[in-house]
């Protein structure tokens, strides 16, 4: 297997520029892509805001930050970003149809050694991989929100995922900073198996008015030692996301899974969490404190 010089990622939002921020960190040759240009200006910016304040921090040095902002590139399509890239990491939305026509399209344009990988959260890499004429080197790199602070990867071994591929990838997260655990494929893995039951439950108790959404919160942080209340994570992951999340999870392992449905009535109304401005909690946008519900 040839060394691997260059990280394509593809998709510039949360999880794809934080991604694009841990590879250049690394020392990786680092190609960011998105067809919007505005989403690559606000990674590049956002890239730099984080790497400047990891300085100011001392966690990183001037030297290292500013040789990690040059390793960055960006394209405006696939192709570009791909085509000379040694590992390329998928970062589109968790839905299983967009991730088959990434993949798809990577299998097509990429050399015959790159490594591509999916950093869905829950989905099957072995059914992503089944597109492709090398499902081999394919695999799930499971980054945590926000990349460039959360210290797991959790990569997950598809059913026909050879050693080569998964040594590279664990030598890859080592060199980005991670910790990284080994997964033989399962539905939402680990992490997201548990912190979606969680997060399902909580729902359920705020729907039941059990207590609420800041004291479930609070007990969980107090009691359970979390660093933040399921609300408080599933405002910042996305509800959407936790939806996509638990309805596969549901169709796989059963009704343990079954979505709340006050997150249901969430999502169709669109409070959709940080992102979009409400979820559980509202987040103005002058930067005032989240209002809690």
């Amino acid at each position: 297997m040839s060394e691997i010089r260059t990280v394509a990622v593809i998709g510039a939002g949360i999880m794809g520029r934080g991604i694009a921020h841990v590879a250049a960190l690394g020392g990786y040759r680092t190609i960011l892509e998105d067809i919007l240009p505005a989403s690559l200006r606000r990674a590049g910016d956002e890239i730099r805001g984080n790497l400047d304040k990891a300085v100011e921090l001392g966690k990183v040095s001037q030297q290292d930050a500013t040789a990690a902002f040059q390793r960055l590139e960006y394209a405006s399509t696939v192709e570009e970003a791909a085509r000379d890239a040694d590992l390329v990491i998928e970062a589109v939305p968790e839905e299983m149809e967009s991730k088959i026509e990434i993949f798809t399209l990577l299998d097509k344009i990429c050399k015959p050694h790159t490594i591509l990988a999916s950093n869905t959260s829950s989905l099957s890499v072995t059914e992503i991989a089944s597109v492709t004429y090398r499902a081999p080197k394919i695999l799930g790199m499971h980054f945590f929100n926000p990349v460039h602070k959360m210290k797991l990867l959790e990569v997950v071994r598809a059913l026909e995922t050879d050693d080569e591929t998964l040594t590279a990838c664990v030598e890859v997260g080592r060199r980005m900073g991670k910790e990284v655990v080994a997964v033989r494929e399962a539905p939402g893995f680990i992490t997201s198996r548990i912190n979606a039951m969680i997060g399902n439950e909580a729902f359920y108790m705020l729907q039941e008015g059990i207590a609420s959404a800041s004291d479930i919160d609070k007990a969980l942080k107090l009691g359970l030692n979390h660093p933040m209340g399921p609300f408080e994570l599933v405002d910042l992951v996305g509800l959407d996301t936790r939806l996509h999340i638990l309805e596969y999870l549901h169709k796989s392992l059963g009704e343990k899974f079954r979505p709340a449905p006050l997150l249901v009535q969430y999502v169709k109304a669109g409070r959709l969490g940080r992102k979009a401005g409400k979820g559980v909690y509202e987040y103005p946008q002058q930067g005032e404190a989240a209002k809690k519900s």
